[in-house]
């Protein structure tokens, strides 16, 4: 069980960016949200109002950067990779012992997810068992993206990163579950939603639906390729690192134009993980790794990402301590006479800060002492 220990992790030319962006996408996720929705509700702002509607999910369609969050994690996955595995490789690694790792590492993603979902009891009966979760679509994404890049050349790789999205448009636009008209995206009618519920063992999130199921894995291999390419254009296009910040830009705002004319037939829609939400996502993750990129590996400017380093470098263990660790209780004994003193307006707006605080303290004092969860 070597990945589920606390290992010393080996730089191997990390970017730093790419550290320091995942950890600004997680600080959203581990109460940098919440720190925005009690500040709004203690203040009424209309301002504030629009951010915090932002940072929550859609019910259906549409986009909001809240959205944003789980295709930038996976989209940073796949950029690491060209850096992860070309080393293993250059080690003298043959693509099946590479391969045999990613295996794994994708296994153990399911399977944290799976505890994630439904805790640590023993006892459960298999029907109560939520199957389908943030970090097993993380783990499957990653294992085919893997293969498709250990396996076939630059050319091949953006064919099947077209083809994923293409044919999964494809296959629900004329298709539907039973009594539905073809096409039919609503969450009872839509053809994702109906194969879930025949082949995702255990429950569905939404009974009817689940937003991690397994069908609408497929177009999350391209956001996870879509990465890939990215990653293998920075370690090894022969551009210069202030054009391929530029490149990043300028196929961000592509990205993002094809988005829109995909979602007048085909929605924008996290739930399915739509082909036009891919390609909306991957935009908005082009433009921020280059901006990121650009700031800190082209400009040189890195001591004020350092807090978002900290965090990037152990997103996995910060995101399963909430199963472990009570950090509302633990936040409360240390803060709570500060939101006493706030008073009953600020008092959870105090809270929610004191809990971000107290979360980044505990990986700081885990990235000074060089101890991370490898997974």
């Amino acid at each position: 069980m070597r990945n589920f220990n606390m290992n010393q992790v080996n730089n191997y030319n990390r970017l730093y960016s790419l550290d320091a962006l995942r950890g600004f996408d997680m600080l959203w996720i581990m109460g940098g949200a919440e720190i925005i929705h009690s500040l709004y509700t203690a203040t009424g702002s209309s301002f504030l109002g629009t951010l915090s509607t932002q940072l929550s999910h859609p019910d259906w369609n549409g986009f909001a950067a809240y959205d944003l969050i789980f295709p930038l994690f996976l989209f940073l996955a796949g950029v690491a990779t060209p850096y992860s595995q070309e080393r293993k490789l250059q080690a003298g690694k043959t693509k099946g012992s590479v391969l045999f790792m990613v295996v794994k590492r994708s296994l153990a993603l399911v399977f944290l997810g799976v505890v994630y979902n439904n805790g640590l009891e023993v006892i459960k009966p298999f029907s109560e068992i939520r199957f389908a979760s943030v970090l097993g679509r993380i783990g499957l994404a990653y294992l085919f993206a893997n293969i498709i890049y250990l396996y076939a050349n630059k050319l091949s790789q953006l064919i099947w990163f077209v083809s994923l999205i293409v044919g999964y448009w494809l296959v629900l636009k004329f298709n539907a579950a039973p009594g539905f008209p073809h096409g039919d995206l609503t969450m009872e009618g839509n053809f994702a939603s109906y194969i879930d519920r025949f082949i995702v063992p255990g429950k569905l999130y939404r009974t009817t639906h689940d937003p991690e199921g397994f069908f609408s894995t497929i177009p999350a291999i391209s956001t996870g390729l879509l990465g890939i390419i990215v990653g293998d254009m920075l370690k090894n296009g022969h551009q210069s690192k202030s054009l391929k910040a530029l490149y990043m830009a300028t196929m961000g705002g592509v990205f993002l134009g094809v988005a829109q004319l995909w979602n007048i037939d085909f929605p924008i829609n996290k739930n399915l993980w739509s082909s036009s939400f891919v390609m909306q996502a991957g935009g908005l993750s082009l433009l921020l790794l280059s901006l990121f990129y650009y700031i800190i590996d082209v400009l040189g400017y890195q001591r004020w990402a350092i807090l978002f380093k900290v965090i990037g470098m152990n997103s996995i263990l910060i995101y399963m301590s909430v199963k472990f660790i009570d950090w509302d209780n633990t936040t409360q004994s240390i803060f709570g006479w500060l939101g006493a003193l706030a008073g009953p307006q600020f008092d959870a707006f105090i809270l929610s800060i004191g809990l971000v605080c107290l979360k980044v303290g505990f990986l700081y004092f885990l990235y000074k002492q060089k101890l991370f969860l490898k997974v």
